[in-house]
């Protein structure tokens, strides 16, 4: 017997049937306790102190599998050691790991001079003794950007405009060629808000060590102030 052919008017098989996870319909209770959560996220926030870190050519090829862990790990240790001795709890701040870089967010509470303060001088000191003892291709240089705004959370981790423009400094060229320019082991930018309101007030935040930069990075343009700092 003649083998039959497909039928070209066949109906078409459901996606659900087709190894595809169907969504729920608007009407299913999963969906309405998912609306009802999100409606919930958007008052989840909190003004925090932001700091981006991000490892100068993490991904270079002298650099294997092996010198990252080391990097990583050299890395983690030298912001609990520079936040803890600075006066700002490791602990008491949220984390979020980046692959070449951190992302801190402080709470509102602890003083923002901490920041401005301390933390340049304690994690410079971190780096210089990382660096002391692991070999060039296991070496940290680090940039550094500070902000402080509204951020939101949701159970997915946290965003918000003020993050964005941490990162947008942190990644700019003008901070990468800050860095790349010189022998400088750390590069820290204070956002134009973070300088106006916390460095250029405090007498040991070492404000006359920052130098103006014209920032342009994808949709954001801005000012931000870059310090060098050299072990």
């Amino acid at each position: 017997m003649e083998p039959t052919s497909e039928r070209l008017d066949a109906e078409p098989v459901p996606e659900s049937r087709c190894g595809e996870t169907a969504l729920p319909a608007p009407e299913d209770a999963e969906f309405r306790a998912a609306a009802e959560r999100l409606e919930r996220v958007r008052s989840a926030t909190a003004h925090c102190t932001i700091v981006t870190v991000d490892i100068e050519g993490f991904g270079r090829h002298t650099r294997n599998n092996t010198n990252m862990v080391r990097i990583r790990h050299g890395l983690y240790l030298a912001m609990r050691y520079a936040f803890d001795s600075a006066g700002i709890p490791w602990d008491s701040c949220r984390r979020e790991d980046r692959g070449d870089g951190v992302l801190v967010l402080a709470p509102a509470e602890i003083p923002k001079t901490l920041f401005a303060d301390h933390l340049p001088g304690t994690l410079l000191t971190a780096l210089a003794w990382h660096n002391k003892i692991h070999p060039a291709e296991e070496q940290i240089r680090l940039r550094l950007a500070v902000h402080a705004g509204e951020i939101n959370y949701d159970e997915h981790g946290v965003t918000g405009a003020s993050i964005v423009h941490t990162f947008r400094i942190l990644d700019s060229p003008e901070l990468k060629r800050a860095l790349e320019e010189t022998s400088a082991v750390l590069a820290v930018a204070g956002s134009a808000w973070f300088f106006d309101e916390v460095i250029r007030h405090s007498e040991g935040s070492c404000a006359q060590a920052y130098k103006p930069a014209a920032i342009t990075n994808k949709e954001t343009t801005t000012q931000a102030w870059i310090r060098l700092l050299t072990a």
